[in-house]
């Protein structure tokens, strides 16, 4: 028997690419195959305003790069300590894959194309990578490795940031000491042995006696946080008292928050968002297309708005809840339909932000869930001077169909920014439209 070539063979599927279009660099000293039938379906991605056509062109721009005057047939160099890249050709269906699968699929097509690889390379591990389980369990029913993109996932989604932590035990002293002290009280007073990261919140309870405290990372004090109505919404709970404070604070520049449906994550983004109108030029308010049941914007009747409507509409709605604290009349009401009129606050797809600047923007992207890591990368370096991001989402709610709880964008966000001095992330836990709501979020 053979010993096994220590460098590996990835056989990269459409989604990975479409997912992370730079992915080629991130297998390290080991050879990559792109499958033509790849090449062939990203073709059919290159047309559209969406971050996933965006991928498609940049990641041919990329391969042209690469390649240069070579051939793609030949091993081309990825870089320094990295494999090379080539892409491969079609191949006959051997019997066993004619066998188990007569339809020829791209996805097909594909298993025809690994499992040729693995027959031509049995020195060497040969691995398809795709975010496509259903693939993923054909390969692995042929006996060819099938394995997840992984460079991107967080590494325990249990050990998900929260942003919130609770202590206990504080003594009476500490507590009275951050409702009595305006410029708040040392961290170093608590004895906290873990690290504090970023801009964190915590509940101090000590039998009857509680405060809600800040941890701001620039001088290590804790601060009392205040629970207090912005424009027209009362925070409910403690963990809503925390999201209005991350998102009123203009030294936190990101703010990322997650809860189950019904916890007020939009409805407080836009809240603040109105509260500090004065402060920058506009709002945006966008979120990612994200077809029900996979079927395209071209099945829905009428012109864009009109198919983009549907879509929309929840933030439409959050919009309404603000509006319906207030009496018509009132300076509040009126001012959010003066600058729905001069657009300055703008509900919006978040593709067609695409190309827009971004100073001194405050901008809120709903169903973040829904965008990959890169994808979430792209919009913040967009950022310009004086703008604030805010994403928010369910990551228990996915619909996009490669995407999970470990490698969506919104927990990538929250996991590496964690301990930046800009970031702030918020878990809301309960949720608040209803007790209809909350029991149906619990039990079905």
């Amino acid at each position: 028997m053979k010993k096994k070539n220590n460098k590996k063979l990835f056989i990269i599927d459409t989604n990975v690419l479409l997912h992370d279009y730079k992915c080629i660099y991130n297998f390290e000293e080991n050879d990559v195959i792109i499958p033509i039938v790849v090449l062939e379906e990203l073709d059919k991605f290159k047309r559209g305003n969406d971050l996933i056509n965006f991928h498609a062109r940049e990641f041919t721009r990329e391969l042209d790069k690469l390649s240069g005057d070579m051939l793609l047939t030949a091993n081309i160099p990825l870089g320094d300590n990295l494999g090379n890249l080539h892409i491969e050709t079609g191949k006959d269906f051997s019997e066993k894959v004619s066998q188990s699968f007569p339809e020829r699929t791209s996805d097909h097509r594909i298993l025809a194309i690994a499992d040729y690889v693995c027959n031509a390379n049995k020195d060497k591990t040969v691995a398809l990578i795709t975010k496509d389980i259903n693939l993923r369990m054909k390969a692995k029913s042929l006996g060819i490795l099938a394995q997840d993109y992984q460079n991107d996932k967080v590494a325990n989604i249990d050990d998900l940031y929260k942003g919130i932590r609770i202590f206990e035990a504080v003594s009476h002293e500490l507590i009275s000491k951050l409702y009595e002290v305006p410029e708040g009280v040392h961290s170093d007073e608590f004895g906290i042995e873990q690290p504090l990261a970023g801009h964190q919140f915590f509940i101090m309870k000590n039998n009857g006696a509680s405060a809600l405290a800040h941890y701001n990372p620039v001088n290590k004090m804790l601060n009392r946080v205040i629970k207090q109505t912005t424009y027209g919404i009362d925070p409910r709970n403690a963990e809503q008292t925390f999201a209005l404070e991350a998102l009123s604070n203009p030294d936190i520049q990101l703010v990322s928050l997650t809860g189950k449906a019904g916890t007020g994550k939009t409805l407080l983004a836009l809240a603040a968002a109105l509260s500090q109108h004065k402060r920058y030029k506009q709002i945006f308010l966008a979120r990612p297309i994200v077809p029900l049941a996979n079927r395209d914007l071209g099945f829905l009747p009428g012109d864009v708005k009109e198919k983009m409507d549907p879509y929309m509409q929840p933030l439409y709605d959050n919009l309404t809840v603000i509006k319906h604290k207030f009496s018509h009349q009132s300076p509040e009401f009126l001012r959010i339909n003066d600058m729905m009129k001069e657009e300055k606050l703008v509900i919006t797809p978040l593709a067609y932000i695409r190309g827009r600047s971004l100073s001194s923007i405050f901008f809120i992207v709903d169903e973040a869930q829904n965008l990959t890591p890169h994808e979430i990368k792209t919009i913040i370096t967009r950022a310009g001077e004086g703008t604030k991001m805010v994403f928010t989402g369910d990551i228990e709610q996915i619909d996009s169909p490669y995407l999970d709880t470990a490698s969506n964008g919104l927990s990538y966000l929250s996991d590496k920014m964690k301990d930046q001095d800009i970031f702030a992330h918020v878990n809301l836990v309960k949720g608040e439209r209803s007790f209809l709501a909350e029991l149906a979020s619990k039990l079905l």
